[in-house]
């Protein structure tokens, strides 16, 4: 049996003769940019998240970046996040100038440690971007009290976590700032390259509208700055019609997680993923735990399982940030996890004899 990490087929088929009509629309009138239907989904999704402004950009990461505009980061700022993430959520930082501190994670969520940012706090701290890691909330009580005391703006890094709560309260709704990312892997998965910024900030939400176009205020006039950074209406037109369907698919994979977790709770040295009590997990990625890994991961593709490694090297020890001088051994935690952590096949529409074979074949290789 083949079994692919992703597989988009059902779901397009599923939102096909919606997009199919809102696109013609898009290219009767030839509304590629800024469009109305951009203009909806941003109203839409920021709704969805329980905040009042939603900003369409070109891509997570430049949601980050801009977020940090929008509160001026910049050279002689520290910026603290985990370094158990995609790079890009410390590449938004030093594109500002500012210097990226990165902290280890708690073991059972694989998200930012609070008593790991509390140390790392300085008096050039001006904000910290908690990661909603593989779509299980951060712990952004203790956070979120620590920074309001130290006044440092929290940053959501949600670009995997779109529709997952905390304490009752929608990622999105927890911090100064939010941002995703819609590529197409995500929960909410554009055709291509998008992302949001969202906040209950004017202020914020005024000059975000700014930086990413051009740093306009009205046609021409150009106030700021800016960046040529938008969701474009096709992305949008694809996007709004995913997002109706956003929580009946979080149900199913969901669903799906909880078939991983029986069948896998008995194999020795596989650790399934914990949820904590007060929060909802949307499994954009199901990453379980294994010795030797790597070799786990080659027995598992040659029996046709797609899976992959979310993420094997921490961004301390990225050579994109050897100038720092961290080395192996000043972030155990992140090091450790990046050693063992493996990602199975996860997507909404995944059959259960899938799943079944996915564990089988796991349950074997480890025998």
């Amino acid at each position: 049996m083949e079994v692919p990490f992703i597989d988009f087929s059902q779901q397009y088929q599923i939102i096909k003769e919606e997009i199919d009509v809102g696109l013609k629309s898009v290219f009767e009138r030839g509304a590629f940019i800024l469009g109305q239907e951009e203009k909806d989904f941003e109203l839409d999704f920021a709704r969805y998240c329980d905040a009042s402004y939603g900003i369409g950009v070109n891509s997570g990461t430049d949601a980050l970046y801009l977020a940090l505009g929008c509160i001026d980061v910049g050279p002689g700022d520290e910026v603290i996040l985990p370094s158990f993430t995609f790079i890009a959520t410390a590449l938004c930082v030093s594109y500002t100038g500012a210097t990226p501190v990165f902290v280890d994670i708690e073991e059972e969520t694989y998200n930012i440690d609070p008593e790991r940012f509390k140390e790392a706090v300085t008096d050039k701290t001006k904000a910290v971007i908690p990661v909603h890691l593989y779509g299980q909330p951060a712990d952004m009580k203790e956070i979120a009290a620590l920074a309001k005391d130290r006044n440092i703006k929290v940053i959501e890094d949600a670009a995997q976590s779109h529709g997952a709560t905390y304490n009752g309260k929608k990622v999105g709704s927890l911090g100064d700032i939010a941002c995703f990312s819609f590529y197409p892997t995500k929960g909410l998965g554009a055709f291509g390259d998008g992302g949001m910024i969202v906040t209950d900030n004017k202020e914020v939400n005024d000059k975000a509208f700014m930086l990413r176009d051009c740093g306009r205020k009205d046609s021409y006039d150009h106030v700021i700055k800016g960046f040529n950074s938008r969701l474009d209406t096709v992305q949008a037109v694809v996007l709004a019609a995913k997002l109706k369907r956003l929580d009946e698919w979080n149900k199913k994979r969901n669903k799906i997680a909880a078939i991983y977790s029986d069948l896998l709770k008995d194999i020795d040295n596989v650790v399934c993923p914990i949820i904590k009590e007060d929060r909802t997990h949307v499994f954009q990625t199901f990453a379980v735990r294994v010795k030797n890994r790597d070799k786990v991961l080659e027995a598992m593709k040659k029996k046709g399982i797609g899976v992959l490694v979310h993420y094997p090297i921490p961004v301390h020890l990225q050579g994109a940030y050897s100038e720092m001088g961290y080395k192996k051994g000043d972030i155990p935690v992140s090091e450790k996890i990046a050693d063992e952590i493996l990602s199975l096949p996860m997507f909404p529409h995944m059959k259960i004899e899938q799943v079944e074979y996915v564990c089988g074949s796991l349950r074997e290789i480890l025998a």
